[in-house]
Protein backbone atom coordinates (compact mmCIF):
# COMPACT_ATOMS: atom_id res chain seq x y z
CA UNK A 1 0.00 0.00 0.00
CA UNK A 2 1.68 3.53 -0.61
CA UNK A 3 3.26 4.73 2.46
CA UNK A 4 1.36 8.35 2.70
CA UNK A 5 -2.59 7.66 2.90
CA UNK A 6 -4.35 11.23 3.03
CA UNK A 7 -8.37 10.04 3.77
CA UNK A 8 -8.80 10.23 7.79
CA UNK A 9 -12.56 10.28 9.21
CA UNK A 10 -13.17 13.20 11.11
CA UNK A 11 -15.34 10.74 13.27
CA UNK A 12 -14.68 7.66 15.83
CA UNK A 13 -17.79 5.88 14.86
CA UNK A 14 -17.76 3.43 11.88
CA UNK A 15 -20.11 2.78 9.07
CA UNK A 16 -20.96 -0.15 7.84
CA UNK A 17 -22.83 -0.18 3.95
CA UNK A 18 -23.57 -3.63 2.48
CA UNK A 19 -23.17 -3.44 -1.67
CA UNK A 20 -26.07 -4.80 -3.87
CA UNK A 21 -27.60 -3.92 -7.18
CA UNK A 22 -27.53 -0.11 -6.56
CA UNK A 23 -23.85 -0.24 -5.38
CA UNK A 24 -21.80 -2.64 -6.93
CA UNK A 25 -19.73 -0.92 -9.82
CA UNK A 26 -15.96 0.29 -9.11
CA UNK A 27 -16.93 3.87 -9.61
CA UNK A 28 -20.21 3.72 -6.82
CA UNK A 29 -17.85 1.72 -4.07
CA UNK A 30 -14.99 4.26 -4.54
CA UNK A 31 -17.88 6.59 -4.04
CA UNK A 32 -19.15 5.63 -1.21
CA UNK A 33 -15.98 5.18 0.48
CA UNK A 34 -15.27 8.38 -0.02
CA UNK A 35 -18.54 9.33 1.01
CA UNK A 36 -17.66 7.84 4.93
CA UNK A 37 -18.20 3.73 4.80
CA UNK A 38 -14.78 1.90 6.78
CA UNK A 39 -16.53 -1.79 5.83
CA UNK A 40 -18.28 -3.14 3.37
CA UNK A 41 -20.83 -6.02 3.84
CA UNK A 42 -21.91 -8.79 1.23
CA UNK A 43 -25.48 -10.21 1.96
CA UNK A 44 -25.26 -13.96 1.19
CA UNK A 45 -28.62 -14.26 1.32
CA UNK A 46 -28.82 -12.34 -2.01
CA UNK A 47 -26.37 -12.69 -5.21
CA UNK A 48 -24.24 -15.34 -6.53
CA UNK A 49 -20.43 -16.04 -5.59
CA UNK A 50 -19.20 -14.12 -9.16
CA UNK A 51 -21.38 -10.95 -7.96
CA UNK A 52 -19.58 -11.34 -4.63
CA UNK A 53 -16.46 -12.15 -6.11
CA UNK A 54 -16.50 -8.74 -8.38
CA UNK A 55 -17.67 -6.72 -5.55
CA UNK A 56 -14.39 -7.87 -3.63
CA UNK A 57 -11.79 -7.22 -6.29
CA UNK A 58 -13.74 -4.14 -6.60
CA UNK A 59 -12.86 -3.04 -2.78
CA UNK A 60 -9.62 -4.43 -2.65
CA UNK A 61 -8.38 -2.27 -5.75
CA UNK A 62 -9.67 0.65 -4.61
CA UNK A 63 -7.97 -0.26 -1.10
CA UNK A 64 -4.57 -0.56 -3.21
CA UNK A 65 -4.96 2.40 -4.78
CA UNK A 66 -6.31 4.69 -2.28
CA UNK A 67 -3.35 3.13 0.59
CA UNK A 68 -5.93 2.87 2.63
CA UNK A 69 -7.40 -1.04 4.43
CA UNK A 70 -10.79 -1.34 4.11
CA UNK A 71 -12.82 -3.91 5.87
CA UNK A 72 -15.08 -6.51 4.21
CA UNK A 73 -18.15 -8.90 6.30
CA UNK A 74 -19.58 -11.37 4.73
CA UNK A 75 -22.63 -11.94 5.96
CA UNK A 76 -24.02 -15.49 5.53
CA UNK A 77 -28.12 -16.24 5.51
CA UNK A 78 -28.19 -18.63 8.24
CA UNK A 79 -31.52 -21.13 8.81
CA UNK A 80 -34.11 -19.28 7.20
CA UNK A 81 -37.50 -20.73 8.07
CA UNK A 82 -40.61 -20.32 5.38
CA UNK A 83 -43.86 -22.01 4.77
CA UNK A 84 -44.49 -23.92 1.35
CA UNK A 85 -46.54 -22.36 -1.46
CA UNK A 86 -50.54 -22.31 -2.03
CA UNK A 87 -52.54 -23.09 -4.92
CA UNK A 88 -53.43 -19.97 -5.39
CA UNK A 89 -50.18 -18.21 -4.45
CA UNK A 90 -52.15 -16.39 -1.98
CA UNK A 91 -54.90 -16.46 0.93
CA UNK A 92 -55.99 -14.50 3.33
CA UNK A 93 -56.02 -15.85 6.68
CA UNK A 94 -59.36 -14.89 9.16
CA UNK A 95 -58.91 -14.13 12.93
CA UNK A 96 -60.10 -16.66 14.96
CA UNK A 97 -59.96 -19.52 12.42
CA UNK A 98 -57.79 -22.91 12.49
CA UNK A 99 -55.16 -23.33 10.22
CA UNK A 100 -52.78 -26.24 9.73
CA UNK A 101 -49.32 -26.54 8.88
CA UNK A 102 -48.26 -29.80 7.84
CA UNK A 103 -45.04 -31.64 5.77
CA UNK A 104 -47.54 -32.29 2.94
CA UNK A 105 -45.76 -30.67 -0.25
CA UNK A 106 -49.30 -30.28 -1.62
CA UNK A 107 -49.50 -26.54 -2.40
CA UNK A 108 -52.06 -25.18 0.46
CA UNK A 109 -55.22 -23.11 0.60
CA UNK A 110 -57.15 -21.01 3.51
CA UNK A 111 -57.17 -24.18 5.47
CA UNK A 112 -53.41 -25.51 5.57
CA UNK A 113 -49.99 -25.08 4.63
CA UNK A 114 -46.54 -26.66 4.02
CA UNK A 115 -44.32 -26.44 7.50
CA UNK A 116 -41.15 -27.97 5.66
CA UNK A 117 -39.63 -27.56 9.30
CA UNK A 118 -39.74 -31.17 11.12
CA UNK A 119 -37.95 -28.72 13.72
CA UNK A 120 -40.79 -26.87 14.64
CA UNK A 121 -43.16 -29.29 14.55
CA UNK A 122 -40.68 -31.60 17.24
CA UNK A 123 -40.07 -28.35 19.45
CA UNK A 124 -43.76 -26.98 19.55
CA UNK A 125 -45.96 -26.94 22.55
CA UNK A 126 -49.40 -26.48 23.08
CA UNK A 127 -49.46 -21.69 23.37
CA UNK A 128 -46.45 -21.88 21.34
CA UNK A 129 -46.41 -18.61 18.93
CA UNK A 130 -45.44 -18.37 15.60
CA UNK A 131 -45.18 -15.80 13.80
CA UNK A 132 -45.14 -15.55 9.73
CA UNK A 133 -44.51 -12.71 7.46
CA UNK A 134 -41.97 -10.97 9.45
CA UNK A 135 -44.53 -11.05 12.09
CA UNK A 136 -47.70 -9.20 10.44
CA UNK A 137 -49.78 -12.55 10.92
CA UNK A 138 -49.66 -14.37 14.63
CA UNK A 139 -50.52 -18.17 15.38
CA UNK A 140 -51.06 -19.85 18.70
CA UNK A 141 -50.27 -23.77 18.52
CA UNK A 142 -53.37 -25.67 19.66
CA UNK A 143 -52.91 -29.04 19.06
CA UNK A 144 -49.44 -31.08 17.89
CA UNK A 145 -48.97 -33.87 15.93
CA UNK A 146 -45.40 -35.44 14.87
CA UNK A 147 -46.40 -34.59 10.96
CA UNK A 148 -48.77 -31.40 11.86
CA UNK A 149 -49.57 -28.84 14.00
CA UNK A 150 -53.26 -26.63 14.36
CA UNK A 151 -53.15 -23.15 15.50
CA UNK A 152 -55.76 -20.82 16.16
CA UNK A 153 -54.91 -17.41 13.83
CA UNK A 154 -54.69 -14.58 16.42
CA UNK A 155 -53.84 -11.83 14.14
CA UNK A 156 -55.26 -12.57 10.41
CA UNK A 157 -54.06 -11.23 7.21
CA UNK A 158 -52.99 -11.71 3.59
CA UNK A 159 -50.45 -14.67 3.64
CA UNK A 160 -48.42 -15.68 0.48
CA UNK A 161 -46.04 -18.19 -0.92
CA UNK A 162 -42.70 -18.94 1.05
CA UNK A 163 -42.92 -16.53 3.62
CA UNK A 164 -40.93 -16.32 6.90
CA UNK A 165 -41.85 -18.52 10.16
CA UNK A 166 -40.50 -17.14 13.27
CA UNK A 167 -40.59 -19.12 16.74
CA UNK A 168 -39.65 -16.76 19.55
CA UNK A 169 -41.05 -18.93 22.30
CA UNK A 170 -38.65 -22.16 22.00
CA UNK A 171 -35.35 -22.78 20.95
CA UNK A 172 -35.13 -24.73 17.86
CA UNK A 173 -32.92 -27.66 17.46
CA UNK A 174 -31.21 -25.92 14.47
CA UNK A 175 -27.95 -25.46 13.53
CA UNK A 176 -27.05 -21.60 12.85
CA UNK A 177 -25.35 -22.88 9.84
CA UNK A 178 -27.09 -24.20 6.74
CA UNK A 179 -25.36 -26.36 4.08
CA UNK A 180 -25.57 -22.85 2.35
CA UNK A 181 -23.77 -20.99 4.74
CA UNK A 182 -21.28 -23.74 4.95
CA UNK A 183 -20.13 -23.45 1.18
CA UNK A 184 -20.92 -19.10 1.10
CA UNK A 185 -18.38 -19.19 3.96
CA UNK A 186 -15.91 -20.89 2.13
CA UNK A 187 -16.18 -19.09 -0.80
CA UNK A 188 -15.66 -16.02 1.71
CA UNK A 189 -12.58 -17.26 3.73
CA UNK A 190 -11.12 -18.33 0.35
CA UNK A 191 -11.82 -14.72 -0.93
CA UNK A 192 -10.02 -12.68 2.17
CA UNK A 193 -13.02 -11.33 3.79
CA UNK A 194 -12.63 -10.13 7.26
CA UNK A 195 -15.64 -10.83 9.27
CA UNK A 196 -18.12 -13.29 9.30
CA UNK A 197 -21.69 -12.38 10.15
CA UNK A 198 -23.13 -15.75 11.52
CA UNK A 199 -27.06 -15.01 11.58
CA UNK A 200 -29.66 -16.63 13.88
CA UNK A 201 -27.21 -17.19 16.86
CA UNK A 202 -29.16 -19.00 19.35
CA UNK A 203 -26.48 -20.51 21.66
CA UNK A 204 -22.48 -20.10 22.24
CA UNK A 205 -22.17 -23.19 20.74
CA UNK A 206 -23.53 -21.96 17.00
CA UNK A 207 -20.74 -19.16 17.22
CA UNK A 208 -17.52 -21.53 18.26
CA UNK A 209 -19.15 -23.68 15.17
CA UNK A 210 -18.34 -21.17 12.73
CA UNK A 211 -15.18 -20.36 14.57
CA UNK A 212 -13.72 -23.81 13.85
CA UNK A 213 -14.32 -23.38 10.62
CA UNK A 214 -12.73 -19.63 9.81
CA UNK A 215 -9.25 -20.82 12.12
CA UNK A 216 -8.70 -17.07 12.67
CA UNK A 217 -8.87 -16.81 9.12
CA UNK A 218 -12.08 -13.95 10.00
CA UNK A 219 -13.48 -12.46 12.86
CA UNK A 220 -16.62 -13.75 13.87
CA UNK A 221 -19.40 -11.58 14.41
CA UNK A 222 -22.25 -12.62 15.97
CA UNK A 223 -25.74 -11.75 14.86
CA UNK A 224 -28.10 -10.99 18.11
CA UNK A 225 -31.70 -11.45 16.50
CA UNK A 226 -33.44 -14.37 18.30
CA UNK A 227 -34.43 -14.66 22.26
CA UNK A 228 -32.50 -17.41 22.85
CA UNK A 229 -29.31 -15.47 22.60
CA UNK A 230 -30.10 -12.94 24.84
CA UNK A 231 -30.50 -15.54 27.53
CA UNK A 232 -27.01 -16.81 26.53
CA UNK A 233 -25.83 -13.01 25.83
CA UNK A 234 -22.51 -13.67 28.08
CA UNK A 235 -21.52 -16.86 26.71
CA UNK A 236 -21.57 -15.78 23.49
CA UNK A 237 -20.12 -12.23 23.39
CA UNK A 238 -17.10 -14.40 24.91
CA UNK A 239 -16.73 -16.69 22.11
CA UNK A 240 -17.19 -13.85 19.29
CA UNK A 241 -15.06 -11.22 18.17
CA UNK A 242 -17.32 -8.58 17.45
CA UNK A 243 -21.49 -8.74 17.87
CA UNK A 244 -24.31 -7.19 15.92
CA UNK A 245 -27.40 -5.77 17.72
CA UNK A 246 -29.66 -6.99 14.45
CA UNK A 247 -32.91 -5.16 15.25
CA UNK A 248 -35.12 -6.49 12.04
CA UNK A 249 -35.63 -10.34 13.62
CA UNK A 250 -34.76 -9.18 17.09
CA UNK A 251 -37.73 -6.79 16.52
CA UNK A 252 -40.28 -9.21 15.11
CA UNK A 253 -39.65 -12.19 18.15
CA UNK A 254 -39.54 -9.43 20.61
CA UNK A 255 -42.16 -7.15 22.24
CA UNK A 256 -41.04 -3.77 20.10
CA UNK A 257 -40.89 -2.11 23.50
CA UNK A 258 -38.23 -4.18 24.47
CA UNK A 259 -35.90 -3.51 21.64
CA UNK A 260 -34.46 -0.09 22.57
CA UNK A 261 -33.61 -1.24 25.82
CA UNK A 262 -32.51 -5.14 24.26
CA UNK A 263 -29.72 -2.61 21.93
CA UNK A 264 -28.79 -0.82 25.06
CA UNK A 265 -27.79 -4.08 26.85
CA UNK A 266 -26.12 -5.70 24.03
CA UNK A 267 -23.76 -2.58 23.36
CA UNK A 268 -23.09 -2.86 27.22
CA UNK A 269 -22.54 -6.33 27.22
CA UNK A 270 -19.86 -6.37 24.31
CA UNK A 271 -18.15 -2.78 25.65
CA UNK A 272 -17.42 -4.53 29.00
CA UNK A 273 -15.94 -7.12 26.92
CA UNK A 274 -14.06 -5.29 24.72
CA UNK A 275 -15.82 -6.20 21.63
CA UNK A 276 -16.56 -3.96 18.47
CA UNK A 277 -20.35 -3.98 18.32
CA UNK A 278 -22.44 -2.97 15.62
CA UNK A 279 -26.35 -1.39 15.93
CA UNK A 280 -27.97 -2.40 12.61
CA UNK A 281 -31.46 -2.59 10.47
CA UNK A 282 -33.45 0.28 9.31
CA UNK A 283 -31.51 3.33 10.35
CA UNK A 284 -32.24 5.15 7.37
CA UNK A 285 -35.01 2.92 6.03
CA UNK A 286 -36.77 5.99 4.40
CA UNK A 287 -34.15 6.85 2.40
CA UNK A 288 -34.56 3.63 0.33
CA UNK A 289 -37.09 6.12 -1.79
CA UNK A 290 -36.11 9.32 -0.57
CA UNK A 291 -32.85 11.67 -0.74
CA UNK A 292 -33.29 12.46 3.17
CA UNK A 293 -33.91 10.76 6.07
CA UNK A 294 -36.94 11.74 8.58
CA UNK A 295 -35.78 13.19 11.76
CA UNK A 296 -36.88 10.20 13.96
CA UNK A 297 -34.05 8.37 11.98
CA UNK A 298 -31.81 10.79 12.44
CA UNK A 299 -32.27 10.51 16.12
CA UNK A 300 -31.92 6.91 16.04
CA UNK A 301 -28.09 6.79 14.47
CA UNK A 302 -27.57 9.25 17.35
CA UNK A 303 -28.72 7.25 20.04
CA UNK A 304 -26.63 4.64 18.61
CA UNK A 305 -23.62 6.62 18.84
CA UNK A 306 -24.52 7.84 22.27
CA UNK A 307 -25.03 4.00 23.00
CA UNK A 308 -21.89 3.91 22.26
CA UNK A 309 -21.92 1.25 19.19
CA UNK A 310 -18.50 0.80 17.04
CA UNK A 311 -20.32 0.92 14.43
CA UNK A 312 -23.97 1.63 12.62
CA UNK A 313 -25.27 -0.01 9.39
CA UNK A 314 -26.75 0.21 6.28
CA UNK A 315 -28.68 -2.59 4.76
CA UNK A 316 -31.15 -1.92 1.62
CA UNK A 317 -30.55 2.29 1.67
CA UNK A 318 -27.30 0.98 0.32
CA UNK A 319 -27.91 -1.88 -1.32
CA UNK A 320 -30.85 -1.12 -3.46
CA UNK A 321 -32.26 1.99 -2.51
CA UNK A 322 -32.16 5.08 -4.62
CA UNK A 323 -29.86 7.14 -2.84
CA UNK A 324 -27.02 5.16 -1.72
CA UNK A 325 -24.23 7.77 -1.43
CA UNK A 326 -27.17 10.39 0.10
CA UNK A 327 -27.40 7.86 3.02
CA UNK A 328 -24.02 7.35 3.85
CA UNK A 329 -23.01 10.68 3.47
CA UNK A 330 -25.94 11.96 5.57
CA UNK A 331 -24.87 9.25 8.55
CA UNK A 332 -21.39 10.33 8.68
CA UNK A 333 -22.44 13.94 9.29
CA UNK A 334 -25.06 12.63 11.93
CA UNK A 335 -22.31 10.70 13.32
CA UNK A 336 -19.56 13.85 13.27
CA UNK A 337 -21.80 15.98 14.88
CA UNK A 338 -23.63 13.95 17.77
CA UNK A 339 -19.70 13.55 18.36
CA UNK A 340 -18.80 17.37 18.47
CA UNK A 341 -21.25 17.93 20.78
CA UNK A 342 -20.15 18.27 25.05
CA UNK A 343 -22.68 16.02 25.72
CA UNK A 344 -22.02 13.23 23.47
CA UNK A 345 -18.17 13.78 25.60
CA UNK A 346 -20.31 13.54 29.19
CA UNK A 347 -21.87 10.20 28.32
CA UNK A 348 -18.54 8.69 27.08
CA UNK A 349 -17.19 9.61 30.36
CA UNK A 350 -19.61 8.30 32.17
CA UNK A 351 -20.60 4.91 30.69
CA UNK A 352 -16.88 3.82 30.64
CA UNK A 353 -16.53 0.23 31.97
CA UNK A 354 -14.07 -0.49 34.33
CA UNK A 355 -10.90 -1.79 33.59
CA UNK A 356 -10.09 -5.91 33.42
CA UNK A 357 -7.46 -7.19 36.14
CA UNK A 358 -4.68 -7.55 33.45
CA UNK A 359 -1.73 -5.57 32.18
CA UNK A 360 -3.34 -4.95 29.22
CA UNK A 361 -6.19 -3.15 30.08
CA UNK A 362 -4.35 -1.45 33.13
CA UNK A 363 -1.70 -0.31 29.99
CA UNK A 364 -4.58 1.00 27.78
CA UNK A 365 -6.90 3.00 30.75
CA UNK A 366 -3.26 4.54 31.59
CA UNK A 367 -2.73 5.66 28.09
CA UNK A 368 -6.24 7.11 27.99
CA UNK A 369 -5.40 9.05 31.22
CA UNK A 370 -1.89 9.91 30.24
CA UNK A 371 -3.13 11.51 27.09
CA UNK A 372 -5.69 13.14 28.59
CA UNK A 373 -3.31 14.85 31.07
CA UNK A 374 -0.79 16.11 28.05
CA UNK A 375 -3.23 16.62 25.90
CA UNK A 376 -1.47 14.24 23.34
CA UNK A 377 -2.37 14.23 19.90
CA UNK A 378 -2.74 10.59 19.59
CA UNK A 379 -2.51 6.89 21.20
CA UNK A 380 -0.60 4.76 19.06
CA UNK A 381 -1.15 1.17 19.46
CA UNK A 382 1.48 -1.49 18.21
CA UNK A 383 -0.73 -4.49 17.46
CA UNK A 384 -0.04 -7.40 16.35
CA UNK A 385 -3.32 -9.28 16.00
CA UNK A 386 -5.80 -6.64 17.06
CA UNK A 387 -5.89 -6.92 20.67
CA UNK A 388 -4.22 -3.66 22.27
CA UNK A 389 -5.97 -1.86 19.37
CA UNK A 390 -9.24 -3.24 20.83
CA UNK A 391 -7.89 -2.15 24.76
CA UNK A 392 -7.46 1.67 23.14
CA UNK A 393 -10.82 2.04 21.25
CA UNK A 394 -12.42 0.28 25.09
CA UNK A 395 -11.07 2.93 26.93
CA UNK A 396 -12.81 5.55 24.28
CA UNK A 397 -10.06 8.41 25.10
CA UNK A 398 -10.43 11.67 23.59
CA UNK A 399 -7.18 11.39 21.36
CA UNK A 400 -7.68 9.39 18.70
CA UNK A 401 -6.15 5.88 18.27
CA UNK A 402 -3.62 5.20 15.56
CA UNK A 403 -3.49 1.43 15.14
CA UNK A 404 -0.04 0.56 13.63
CA UNK A 405 0.52 -3.16 12.81
CA UNK A 406 2.76 -5.11 10.33
CA UNK A 407 -0.34 -7.19 9.29
CA UNK A 408 -2.90 -5.84 6.33
CA UNK A 409 -5.02 -8.79 7.75
CA UNK A 410 -5.18 -7.05 11.63
CA UNK A 411 -5.38 -3.19 9.73
CA UNK A 412 -8.61 -4.58 7.71
CA UNK A 413 -10.16 -6.21 11.17
CA UNK A 414 -9.47 -2.46 12.91
CA UNK A 415 -11.66 -0.58 9.77
CA UNK A 416 -15.28 -1.79 12.55
CA UNK A 417 -13.54 -0.53 15.60
CA UNK A 418 -14.34 2.24 17.65
CA UNK A 419 -12.29 5.46 16.96
CA UNK A 420 -9.14 3.27 15.34
CA UNK A 421 -7.02 4.49 12.46
CA UNK A 422 -5.26 1.64 11.54
CA UNK A 423 -1.78 2.09 9.99
CA UNK A 424 0.32 -0.44 8.30
CA UNK A 425 4.03 -0.78 9.37
CA UNK A 426 7.18 -2.27 7.90
CA UNK A 427 7.93 -5.89 8.81
CA UNK A 428 9.46 -5.92 11.11
CA UNK A 429 9.64 -2.81 13.31
CA UNK A 430 12.64 -2.85 15.64
CA UNK A 431 11.73 -3.08 19.08
CA UNK A 432 13.92 -0.22 20.68
CA UNK A 433 12.80 2.43 17.41
CA UNK A 434 8.71 1.80 18.30
CA UNK A 435 8.63 4.98 20.15
CA UNK A 436 10.44 7.20 17.81
CA UNK A 437 8.78 4.97 14.38
CA UNK A 438 5.18 6.17 16.58
CA UNK A 439 5.58 9.79 16.23
CA UNK A 440 7.04 9.56 12.55
CA UNK A 441 3.73 7.78 11.62
CA UNK A 442 1.56 10.07 13.81
CA UNK A 443 2.92 13.04 11.43
CA UNK A 444 2.68 11.29 8.71
CA UNK A 445 -0.64 10.43 8.85
CA UNK A 446 -1.66 14.08 10.11
CA UNK A 447 -2.57 13.56 13.91
CA UNK A 448 0.41 15.35 14.98
CA UNK A 449 3.08 17.91 14.06
CA UNK A 450 6.67 18.35 15.20
CA UNK A 451 7.24 18.86 18.96
CA UNK A 452 3.60 17.57 19.76
CA UNK A 453 3.10 14.44 22.09
CA UNK A 454 2.09 11.01 21.38
CA UNK A 455 1.26 8.41 23.68
CA UNK A 456 2.84 4.88 22.73
CA UNK A 457 1.50 1.60 23.95
CA UNK A 458 2.94 -1.86 22.72
CA UNK A 459 4.13 -5.21 23.94
CA UNK A 460 7.84 -6.37 24.59
CA UNK A 461 8.81 -8.62 23.45
CA UNK A 462 7.29 -6.66 20.24
CA UNK A 463 5.34 -8.49 18.06
CA UNK A 464 4.02 -11.55 20.15
CA UNK A 465 -0.04 -11.07 20.18
CA UNK A 466 -1.48 -10.29 23.83
CA UNK A 467 1.64 -9.35 25.32
CA UNK A 468 1.00 -5.33 26.05
CA UNK A 469 3.13 -4.33 28.80
CA UNK A 470 4.56 -0.92 27.80
CA UNK A 471 3.76 3.01 27.85
CA UNK A 472 5.96 5.60 26.78
CA UNK A 473 5.24 9.54 26.11
CA UNK A 474 7.47 10.59 22.94
CA UNK A 475 7.62 14.16 21.57
CA UNK A 476 7.53 14.07 17.55
CA UNK A 477 10.53 14.95 16.23
CA UNK A 478 11.45 17.95 13.92
CA UNK A 479 12.11 16.86 10.38
CA UNK A 480 16.22 16.86 10.05
CA UNK A 481 16.77 16.07 13.53
CA UNK A 482 18.95 13.20 14.60
CA UNK A 483 16.04 11.59 16.08
CA UNK A 484 13.62 11.90 12.90
CA UNK A 485 16.51 10.61 11.05
CA UNK A 486 16.65 7.36 13.40
CA UNK A 487 12.80 7.02 13.02
CA UNK A 488 12.83 6.94 9.02
CA UNK A 489 16.02 4.38 9.10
Amino acid sequence: MPPAPRIRRSRRTKIIATLGPASSTPETIERLYRAGADVFRLNFSHGTHADHAARIAAIRDLERRLGRPIGILADVQGPKLRIGRFAAGRVHLQTGQRFRLDRDPTPGDADRVELPHPEILEAARIGTTLLLDDGKLRLRVLHTRTDHLVTEVVVGGPLSDRKGVNVPDVPLAIPALTAKDRQDLAFALEHGVDYIGLSFVQRPEDVAEARAIANGRAWIMAKIEKPQAIENLDAVVALADCVMVARGDLGVEMPPEEVPLLQKRIVRTARAAGKPVVVATQMLESMIAAPAPTRAEASDVATAVLDGADAVMLSAETASGQFPYEAVNIMDRIIARMEQDPLWRNIVEASRPAPERSAADAIAAAARQVAGTLGARAICAFTTSGGTGLRAARERPEAPILGLTPSVETARRLAVVWGVHAALLPEPCRPDATVEEAGRVAMQYGFAAPDEDVVVIAGQPFGVAGSTNALRVTRCARPGTAAAAAAAA
